[in-house]
C-alpha cells in the first residue's frame, strides 16, 4: 500500500497521455496567458480585500504585507514556471504533484485545489454582489438587502449568527452566467477576459493618479499600528497576518497552468504568462494599497467596496469618478470570478483523466469541446457558497489552500532537481535550491499565520478527501 501512495507517475507519460486524449483546443498565446492572469489577480485583492485586511490586521502596513506575499509569490511563481515548462498539462499543482511526489500527495494537491478555486470564485462573487449594490443605488436603484447580503455572518469572537437577510442574489447570478459563457468556449472566455483586463486597468490607473492628489499623510499615521495584544491584529503580526489573508488575490498564476493543455508552444508561454502578470499585479496592488489608506483611514475600510468608499472620500467634486471606479471593479472581478471557475474546471478535468474522480468529470461538450459536466457541476457549487456564506470565511480558507499549494510545488521542484536533474527544463529556476527552500517557507509561515479556525476548516475537507481517496480513488487510478 504505501508503495502505491509514493507512486509517482512518468513525466514522459504524462505528456504523451496529454496528447492522446484530451480534446482542448490549443488557441492561446502569450499575450492571452498575461491577460488571464491579470484577469484573475487584479480583482478582489484591490476591490475587496485590500480594505478589509487593512482595517482587521495590518492598517496601512497592508501594502507592506503586499510586499511580503509579492516576494512569496515571486519564489512560488518561479517554481509554477519551471513546472509548467516540464510538464505543459491542465492539471496545475495537482499533476505536478503526480509527478514529484507521489500519488497520495497529489490527490491532497487536488482535493486542496478544489477548496481553493471553488470558494475563490464564491468569495469574488460576494465582493461583485456588494459593488453592484452600490452601483445601483447611484442611481436610486436599491437592492433590498434580504437578496443581496449573506444570511449568515461570522465574528471570531462571537462566532455565527443569521443577518436576517435570505439569500445573496446577485453572487449567484454572476456565477451561473460566468459558467455559462466558460461552456462555450475558451476562446469566446479568454477574448471576454482580455475586454474586461483593458477596462479595470484603465479604471485603476486613473483611482491612483487622481487618489494621489487626495491623499493625507495623517491616515498613514501610525504606518503599523501597535499590536492590540493578540497575535494578528496590528503590529507586525498583524502585517504577517494581513500577508497571509491577502495571499488569496495571488492565485493567478496558478490559474494560468491550468491552461497549458489549451496553450500554443506551452513550454515558452506559460512561464511568460505566469511571471508577467504576477509582476504587473503585485506593482498596482502596493500602489493601490498606498493610495486607499492614504485617502480614508484604515478602520472605515471594512466594507465589501473599499475603493468606492475611498472615492467618496475624494469629495464631490469627482462625482463622475464613482460610477467608474464601480464599474471598473464590476468589470474586474466579474473576469476573476470567469477564470476561477476556468481553473476549477481544468483541475476537475486532469483528476478524472487519472481516474481519481469519476469519468463524466473528463466529459467534453460535443460541439464547445469543454468539459461540460465539470462546468456545470462547479458553477452550481460555487452559486450556492455564494449565496449563503459571508465573504470572510470564504477568502480565509482560500488563503491557506493556496499557500499549502505553493508549499507543494515548491518542494517538488527540489525534490524533481534531485531525483531527475537530466529531464529538459525549457524554464529553470534561478538560485536553485535558495529560491524553492524560500518560497516553501514563506508559503508555510503565511498559512502559520492564518488563524487558528481556518486550519481546523482546512482540516475537515482535507479529512474528508482522505476517505474518498482511500475508498474510492486509490483502487482506480492510474499509476
Amino acid at each position: 500500500m504505501l508503495k502505491q501512495l509514493l507512486k509517482r507517475k512518468d513525466i514522459s507519460r504524462i505528456m504523451v497521455e496529454a496528447d492522446e486524449r484530451h480534446g482542448l483546443k490549443r488557441v492561446l498565446g502569450p499575450l492571452d496567458l498575461v491577460s488571464l492572469g491579470i484577469g484573475i489577480i487584479i480583482g478582489a485583492g484591490i476591490f475587496v480585500v485590500t480594505g478589509q485586511a487593512a482595517a482587521q490586521y495590518a492598517g496601512p502596513a497592508i501594502s507592506l504585507s503586499f510586499v511580503l506575499s509579492g516576494i512569496g509569490c515571486v519564489f512560488a511563481g518561479l517554481c509554477y514556471a519551471e513546472m509548467a515548462s516540464m510538464i505543459p498539462v491542465s492539471g496545475s499543482a495537482y499533476t505536478y504533484a503526480y509527478a514529484t511526489l507521489g500519488q497520495f500527495i497529489a490527490w491532497v494537491i487536488g482535493w486542496d485545489l478544489i477548496l481553493e478555486y471553488l470558494l475563490a470564485s464564491s468569495t469574488v462573487s460576494v465582493g461583485w454582489s456588494g459593488y453592484v449594490a452600490s452601483f445601483l443605488k447611484d442611481f436610486g436603484i436599491i437592492i433590498p438587502d434580504i437578496v443581496s447580503r449573506a444570511p449568515l455572518s461570522y465574528d471570531p469572537r462571537t462566532g455565527w449568527a443569521f443577518t436576517g437577510a435570505v439569500i445573496n442574489l446577485p453572487a449567484i447570478l454572476i456565477v451561473l452566467s460566468a459558467m455559462t459563457l466558460l461552456i462555450l468556449g475558451i476562446r469566446e472566455s479568454a477574448s471576454a477576459n482580455s475586454l474586461i483586463v483593458v477596462i479595470k486597468l484603465a479604471v485603476l490607473l486613473i483611482f491612483i493618479g487622481v487618489g494621489f492628489f487626495y491623499i493625507n499623510r495623517e491616515n498613514w499615521q501610525p504606518f503599523i499600528p501597535p499590536n492590540e495584544g493578540a497575535f494578528g491584529h496590528f503590529g507586525w503580526s498583524g502585517v504577517l497576518r494581513g500577508a497571509g489573508v491577502i495571499f488569496f488575490a495571488y492565485i493567478g498564476f496558478d490559474a494560468v497552468s491550468t491552461a497549458a493543455q489549451e496553450t500554443r508552444n506551452p513550454q515558452r508561454n506559460v512561464p511568460i504568462g505566469i511571471l508577467g502578470s504576477l509582476l504587473v499585479a503585485t506593482v498596482l496592488y502596493i500602489v493601490v494599497a498606498l493610495v486607499l489608506t492614504g485617502v480614508v483611514k484604515y478602520p472605515m475600510l471594512n466594507v465589501p467596496d473599499p475603493i468606492a468608499v475611498a472615492v467618496d472620500f475624494m469629495g464631490e467634486e469627482l462625482y463622475w469618478l464613482r460610477p467608474l471606479i464601480k464599474i471598473g471593479a464590476i468589470a474586474g472581478l466579474t473576469s476573476v470570478i470567469l477564470v476561477l471557475l476556468f481553473g476549477q474546471t481544468r483541475i476537475f478535468y486532469s483528476m478524472a483523466l487519472d481516474k481519481m474522480l469519476p469519468g463524466r468529470f473528463a466529459v467534453l461538450h460535443p460541439v464547445y469541446r469543454t468539459p461540460i459536466f465539470t462546468t456545470i457541476l462547479t458553477g452550481l457549487a460555487a452559486a450556492f457558497f455564494a449565496g449563503i456564506f459571508p465573504m470572510g470565511i470564504l477568502g480565509e480558507l482560500v488563503s491557506i489552500g493556496t499557500l499549502f499549494a505553493f508549499v507543494i510545488v515548491c518542494s517538488g521542484v527540489l525534490v524533481l532537481r534531485y531525483t531527475d536533474p537530466e529531464l529538459p527544463r525549457p524554464f529553470k529556476v534561478p538560485f536553485f535550491p535558495v529560491i524553492p527552500a524560500l518560497g516553501a517557507v514563506v508559503s508555510f509561515l503565511q498559512m502559520a499565520a492564518l488563524p487558528m479556525d481556518t486550519w481546523i476548516r482546512l482540516t475537515a475537507w482535507m479529512a474528508i478527501g482522505l476517505v474518498i481517496y482511500f475508498f474510492y480513488s486509490r483502487k482506480r487510478a492510474v499509476g
